[in-house]
């Protein structure tokens, strides 16, 4: 009886995983309705006054400015390391470990000015979520974020149980 319901669970069919999907959804939350948009486009909700969102745009505006100074920074380091190199000073035989070094400065400064990028295309979401009335909401659940979580990342779009690893999902 056992193998029967192994085998049962194991040969679902698209009826079964159909039927499922919809109770997944059951249980999620959606977006408050939009209580009003200031005069500046910050669209407000009930758990979300516009002085919290205006701050909160604030601060990701200033990140925004502070990441783009540093990815072009890594970026002009990166190719400074090029030229260097280009010009010949460095040694890039077995004896001289300059080159290897200068390989990896280079695809470090290309890794972070990267991430710094992602955190930026991040950001610009999150303000267009400011001015669309869905911000501070999970994207996973619809369920508000925490304040305290806004305040340390600004471009959260998931509550901390659902970012690590789906605990309290249904």
């Amino acid at each position: 009886m056992v193998n029967n319901s192994r085998a049962t669970a194991r040969s679902g069919t698209a009826g079964t995983a159909a039927a499922a999907k919809p109770s997944a959804d059951a249980g999620r939350q959606q977006v408050p309705e939009a209580r009003g948009t200031s005069k500046d486009g910050i669209t407000y909700t009930k758990d979300f006054d516009v002085k919290f969102l205006k701050t909160q745009r604030d601060l990701l505006l200033e990140e925004k400015s502070r990441l783009l100074g540093q990815a072009t920074r890594l970026e002009d380091e990166a190719h400074s390391l090029i030229e260097e190199a280009e010009m010949g000073d460095v040694q890039f035989d077995d004896e001289g470990g300059e080159g290897d070094t200068m390989v990896v400065e280079r695809e470090r400064d290309l890794a972070l000015s990267a991430q710094a990028r992602q955190t930026i295309a991040d950001i610009d979401d999150a303000l267009a979520r400011v001015t669309a009335g869905t911000y501070g909401y999970s994207a996973v659940s619809g369920r508000p974020i925490p304040r305290e979580r806004l305040e340390a990342i600004p471009w959260a779009t998931e509550l901390v149980e659902e970012k690590v690893g789906g605990i309290g999902r249904r």
